[in-house]
């Protein structure tokens, strides 16, 4: 199990995309992530938790058995499930600790495939993939390897804010 820590009032931007990616997803996705913003400032936690839940399935990241809730008093995700790499439980945790409202992330998800784990980086004011890929790789030019790894939640490379929180994958 694993406790993940995020800025509380970073992600505002995730819950738009979850919003939308619900509405211009394929039909048979659930679009229930609209409620979170709002949930996770305190609401009903089974609600916000299931909203989670449902913004994970939105972004494509397959997890059996998932479960997801979130305690508001605490501003804490709780996640367990099996997921089909560890890409995917890393990316899990991301969709969780980068919505607004949450503070901390708590997993208890398994791994099928196991693989060495990513570093994480908190963006900060000024930051750019390139830069991020320079300080982690010693090459800017490998900033596509963290845009991959952090897609489906990133949509384009230069669209990251302060706060947000990225997977920097070991390199290949």
């Amino acid at each position: 199990m694993g406790v993940w820590n995020f800025v509380k009032d970073a992600g505002e931007r995730i819950v738009a995309n979850a919003k939308a990616a619900a509405r211009f997803g394929p039909a048979e996705r659930t679009p229930a992530p609209a409620a979170a913003q709002n949930e996770t400032k305190g609401g009903n936690g089974k609600d916000a938790g299931d909203a989670i839940a449902n913004y994970i399935r939105v972004q494509g990241l397959q997890v059996d058995n998932l479960k997801v809730a979130f305690d508001a008093p605490s501003s804490t995700v709780h996640v367990s499930g099996t997921a089909k790499d560890q890409a995917t439980k890393e990316k899990v945790i991301l969709c969780c600790g980068n919505i607004e409202g949450v503070e901390k992330v708590t997993d208890a998800l398994e791994v099928k495939e196991q693989a060495p784990a990513a570093q994480y980086h908190t963006v900060v004011k000024g930051d750019t993939l390139s830069a991020i890929a320079k300080k982690y790789y010693g090459d800017a030019s490998k900033y596509p390897e963290i845009f991959e790894a952090n897609k489906p939640m990133l949509k384009d490379p230069n669209k990251i804010y302060p706060g947000q929180s990225l997977r920097i994958p070991p390199q290949s």
